[in-house]
Formats: structure tokens, C-alpha cells, sequence
């Protein structure tokens, strides 16, 4: 149920003077619909430390300079919304955690395996400052800098809104599937992306605590027109598919009826 998504190229430099909310978060699509293990402030750093990353310089996999990036407090709260103690305090604790947890994805070409790595090398936390810099994995190191193909890119402030880790897992999903306006995930590929693997054998529940808050989110705050059905093998649903679309495109082909 995969199809293949169309390829680019990231070529400019969209970070260098732009605000955090205006600039690009951009990720390989393998690491995209890989196993995270994140909650909503976890992914709020991660994205934020991504956005103030320049993913177009070449010299990122050579240069040391270009692998430790900086989020501040005050960034940070006025990015999410949040209270700047309270971006403190997560600014703190999500370190920990990108420092902990692993990304687990499947080894391409063999079948069963799974390779896990992580997010950071280190992390040093300014109290006095209110700032977190944190230093890329060399593993992770080819997947965010000098992306050419099969990736995944967009502004932080089309994300920043939403207030559930699994409408914005949804919303990378959709996105890294942009060249093609569809997803058809089996079941297990939808759990394992989205971070719902406890909702896998329970559909019911993936549909009422997963699928549909995140689907009704990200038509509320992003803007999107989202259609999802199951796809059954008799009873039993073992799919997904979504189609998916700007609502400014959709007002735009009611008008050319």
C-alpha cells in the first residue's frame, strides 16, 4: 500500500534571517515515517532545534560548526504559546529525552530488521540563559543536512499550533507523502509511524484516541482538507487511506465547476 513520492531538492538558504516560526523544518522522509517514542514537547524541541538548522549547506557533513544548534526559552514560548516558565521547564526535560530516545526504523531490503540510533550527541542546558544547545548524532547527521531527495520540508508555524503529537506525526506523514496527495499505510505501518503501536490490534480505539482528533485538528488549525476511509480484508480493517489537500485548492475547484 506505499506509492512513491516525488523527489526535489532543498537549494536555498530560507533560515538564515527568518523568525523561528517562518523558518523551514525539513527532514529525510525515512526518518519521517520512522518510530520517534516522542510527546508533544519532545517534538516541539526537536522541530524548533531542526528549524534553526541549515539544511541546504553541503558543508554540514564535514563541518562541526554547522552540528550544534541553539533554542532559546523565549523562542520557544513564543513559537507554542506557552508560558516562558513552562518553556524552561520543556526545554530542559525534551533535551533529556532527544538524548535518550531512539529512532527505530526498518533496514531497507531486510525484512524483520529494525536499526535504531539517535536524535542527539550532547546536550547543554543554560539555566541562566534559558537556552538548550544541542548537538546532531553523526548518524542522524545525513538525514537533515544537505537533503537532496525524499525528504520532507515546511514552515514550523504550520505545525506549532496543534496541541496533539499525533496530529502533527500525521501531519509529517501526509506531508512526506505531498508529491503524491495520498497515503495508503497498512495498519502496522500507520501504528509504527504515528507512535499509536499500543492502538494496533484495537482499531476502535486507534480511530476514536488517534486518527480522529488528528484528522479534526489539522482541518481546524492547518488549513487542510483530509478524506480517510478503511481498507478491509473482509471484516477486519488492515489499511488506510487518506487523501489530502489545501482548502484554498479545494475552494479553487468549486469555483472552476
Amino acid at each position: 500500500m506505499t506509492a512513491i513520492a516525488k523527489t526535489k531538492t532543498l537549494t536555498a538558504k530560507p533560515n538564515s534571517q527568518a523568525g523561528l516560526l517562518d523558518r523551514n523544518v525539513s527532514l529525510a522522509n525515512v526518518i519521517v515515517r520512522a518510530t520517534h517514542g516522542l510527546k508533544l514537547s519532545d517534538k516541539r524541541l526537536l522541530s524548533a532545534a531542526l528549524a534553526v538548522t541549515d539544511a541546504t549547506d553541503g558543508r554540514a557533513l564535514s563541518d562541526e560548526r554547522f552540528w550544534t544548534v541553539k533554542v532559546t526559552a523565549i523562542d520557544y514560548a513564543q513559537a507554542f504559546g506557552v508560558s516562558l516558565d513552562t518553556a524552561y521547564e520543556q526545554i530542559a526535560a525534551s533535551a533529556d529525552v532527544l538524548l535518550s530516545k531512539c529512532i527505530t526504523r526498518p533496514v531497507r531490503d531486510r525484512s524483520g530488521d529494525l536499526l535504531k540510533h539517535q536524535w542527539l550527541l550532547r546536550a547543554v542546558y543554560s539555566k541562566g540563559r534559558g537556552t538548550v544547545s544541542m548537538t546532531w548524532h553523526p548518524d542522524i547527521r545525513p538525514f537533515i543536512f544537505c537533503l537532496r531527495e525524499e525528504f520532507t520540508t515546511y514552515k514550523l508555524r504550520q505545525a506549532a499550533a496543534v496541541r496533539s503529537v499525533y496530529s502533527w506525526f500525521l501531519y509529517d506523514n501526509l506531508r512526506s507523502w505531498n508529491g503524491v496527495g495520498s497515503w495508503s499505510p497498512t495498519i502496522e505501518e500507520f501504528a509504527q509511524n504515528m507512535d499509536a503501536a499500543n492502538y494496533a490490534n484495537n482499531f476502535k480505539e486507534m480511530r476514536r484516541r488517534v486518527i480522529e482528533p488528528a484528522v479534526k485538528e489539522l482541518r481546524e488549525k492547518n488549513n487542510l482538507v483530509i478524506e480517510w476511509e478503511q481498507v478491509k480484508n473482509g471484516r477486519k480493517t488492515v489499511g488506510l487511506r487518506f487523501k489530502y489537500r489545501k482548502a484554498e485548492q479545494a475552494a479553487l475547484d468549486l469555483e472552476s465547476v
